[in-house]
């Protein structure tokens, strides 16, 4: 398992001249049994995977393959199974909507259990989705030959922020967590309290070029300093117990 880097050695990282992300194209429709880390190493190649690039996959895709739907009436049942505890219910428009914590840990809308570009019924998130990150990262470095991260991303709304952008909700070799304490910032003022998280950094500069409505559900993100320097799994990034302030 690679070391995670010193403050000293994150914060004297030189910023990326600059950072690419690439759609990956041409995996198709995900359906119940594929082989999904053989789809996406086909579907990589023509990309040239790098040493450090960290690729970013929708986690829809995951539970696609795992074969978690459920059917449409059992869909508040499935919430209910899925909720560590009952954060809030919500009214929103003229549905009630059930804001709960799930078993990897965030604290999502609905279980996260989602509908949009699910034709055979809602589809539920992995119950360990760093244990699925893990699996396909494996795959993949024995695929492709290349030291790459691997994230799961799924979209989440944040508290006191309207609108909603794509989180990690699964992590394998990426190092999601950057803590810079210990450092200095450019007026060489020590820094005390930054830790970064990349990892929900990551996943939302990739939902640039994939999303619901564009049917790409995977980006890699290249150019990212130090982004595979550590295994820091997604679970690390939820704030619970005494943490969570909300």
């Amino acid at each position: 398992m690679p070391v995670a880097p010193s403050p000293a050695q994150v914060a004297a990282d030189p910023p990326a001249p600059f950072v690419s992300v690439l759609a990956v194209t041409g995996l198709g429709e995900i359906r119940a049994g594929d082989d999904l880390g053989v789809l996406l190493a086909q579907a990589l190649r023509p990309l040239a995977p790098q040493d450090g690039d960290v690729l970013c996959i929708s986690t829809k895709i995951v539970s696609k393959a795992l074969g978690l739907r459920v059917d449409a009436e059992h869909r508040d049942e499935a919430i209910r199974s899925a909720a560590v505890r009952t954060v809030a219910r919500r009214l929103h428009t003229r549905v009630v909507t059930s804001v709960v914590q799930i078993p990897s840990g965030p604290v999502m809308a609905a279980a996260g259990v989602d509908s949009s570009n699910a034709p055979d019924g809602p589809l539920l998130l992995p119950e360990d989705p760093d244990a699925c990150a893990r699996l396909l990262r494996e795959q993949l470095v024995a695929a492709l030959g290349v030291e790459l991260g691997v994230l799961l991303t799924d979209t989440s709304s944040r508290v006191w922020r309207v609108g909603v952008g794509d989180i990690a909700l699964g992590a394998a070799g990426v190092a999601a967590l950057q803590d810079l304490r210990g450092g200095v910032d450019a007026d060489g003022r020590q820094l005390t309290v930054t830790v970064r998280n990349l990892a929900d950094e990551l996943a939302a500069a990739a939902d640039l070029v994939k999303g619901k409505s564009s049917g790409v559900p995977a980006a890699l993100v290249r150019g990212v300093p130090s982004a595979t320097a550590a295994d820091v799994p997604a679970r690390e990034l939820s704030r619970t117990g005494a943490e969570d302030w909300f």
